[in-house]
C-alpha cells in the first residue's frame, strides 16, 4: 500500500513524528506541506496528515489541504495525527481544527507527543512555557508506543 505522510511543523516535532511513523511503513512518502509541490495524494492508497499544535490551532498549511482535499481524504484510509505538549486537550484540538467528516472517517486520529525546546522558542514562549509548567529546559513527549499503535490503527483499518 503506497503511503503518503504530510506534515506541518513550527519547530520540528511533527516532522519528527512523520519520520518515526515513515520508518514503520515501507516505502511511505513524507513531504513538508511548508515546502510547496505536494505529491499527488490521488496517486498514493493512503494518506496521513499530521500538524504541530500552537495556541490550539492546526499549521494553516494542513488546514489548507485538509480543506481542499476533503472528498479525496474521505474515499482512502486516513491517518491524522498532532504533535503537542498537551494530551489532556486530544478531544478538543482535533474537534477544533478538523471537519468532523474527515475526522469520523479517519482510521486513526491520535496526538502523539511533542517537543518543547527552549533554544527554538521565542522569548513570549519561554515566558508562557516556564510559567503554565514551571519548567524551562528540553522536553520530548513523543510516545513511540502510541506511534505503533497509530500505524497499527491504519494498517488493519
Amino acid at each position: 500500500m503506497r503511503t503518503l505522510i504530510l506534515y506541518a511543523t513550527k519547530y520540528g516535532a511533527a516532522a519528527e513524528i512523520a519520520r518515526r511513523i515513515a520508518d514503520l511503513i515501507d516505502g511511505a512518502v513524507v513531504h513538508d506541506l511548508k515546502q510547496g509541490g505536494t505529491p499527488a495524494p490521488s496517486g498514493f492508497d493512503c494518506i496521513i496528515v499530521g500538524s504541530s499544535i500552537y495556541a490550539g490551532s492546526i499549521r494553516k498549511e494542513a488546514k489548507a489541504f485538509l480543506s481542499e482535499n476533503a472528498d479525496l481524504l474521505r474515499e482512502k484510509p486516513l491517518g491524522l495525527f498532532l504533535s503537542g505538549m498537551d494530551a489532556s486537550q486530544e478531544k478538543e484540538f482535533f474537534d477544533a481544527n478538523i471537519p468532523g467528516d474527515i475526522l469520523q472517517t479517519a482510521k486513526a486520529a491520535s496526538l502523539l507527543g511533542g517537543v518543547y525546546d527552549p533554544q527554538k522558542a521565542g522569548f513570549m514562549e519561554r515566558f508562557i512555557y516556564k510559567a503554565a509548567t514551571k519548567q524551562s529546559e528540553y522536553k520530548s513527549t513523543i510516545d513511540d508506543v502510541k506511534i505503533g499503535q497509530f500505524v497499527e490503527a491504519i494498517a488493519q483499518g
